[in-house]
């Protein structure tokens, strides 16, 4: 299903300390964590955020240690996508174990400004930057990745598959 937001673009190699520092990880509530989101790249950040706004970014975003905090903090500021040249995979991997959406996108990621206006549709592989008109196309989502993102993260989608087993 399609969703839209506006874009907060960061630069390249955002650490994961970056996104949500070590002196924040006392919990893993991620409204909490979200409250802090990226307070390591720069203080207050997150106020701009709103519900269902994008983050963007450029090459190798989420490096660093593979602390899952880092993905819950993006999601607990109301961000449910992320949008990257690239990922580091470790980030890559928790963040839909987390029910986080990455799109990587290269190079297109250039034809993104802060604060443009996007429609993400994961399921057919197109953003739309309703700014400028530009289409970007990326691969579609496979449906066990969608899966996880739709069932809100690998514990989700496995709770869900013990308890149908239990029936």
């Amino acid at each position: 299903m399609p969703f839209t937001g506006v874009s907060h673009k960061v630069g390249e190699h955002i650490d994961t300390d970056a996104i949500i520092p070590a002196r924040f990880l006392v919990t893993t509530d991620p409204k909490k964590l979200g409250e802090n989101c990226m307070e390591g790249l720069e203080h207050g950040w997150v106020k701009r955020v709103q519900v269902g706004d994008i983050l963007v970014a450029e090459r190798n975003f989420g490096c660093g240690s593979s602390r899952e905090h880092a993905p819950i903090a993006i999601l607990g500021a109301g961000m449910k996508a992320v949008i990257a040249h690239s990922f580091a995979r470790i980030f890559y991997r928790n963040a839909f174990n987390m029910g986080l959406l990455l799109l990587e996108i290269g190079d297109d990621v250039n034809k993104i400004k802060d604060g443009d206006k996007l429609e993400v549709s994961p399921e057919e592989g197109v953003i739309k930057n309703l700014t400028t008109g530009e289409t970007i196309k990326v691969p579609a989502l496979s449906p066990v990745m969608q899966n996880l993102i739709d069932k809100g993260g690998l514990v989700n989608y496995v709770r869900e598959e013990i308890e149908a087993e239990g029936k």
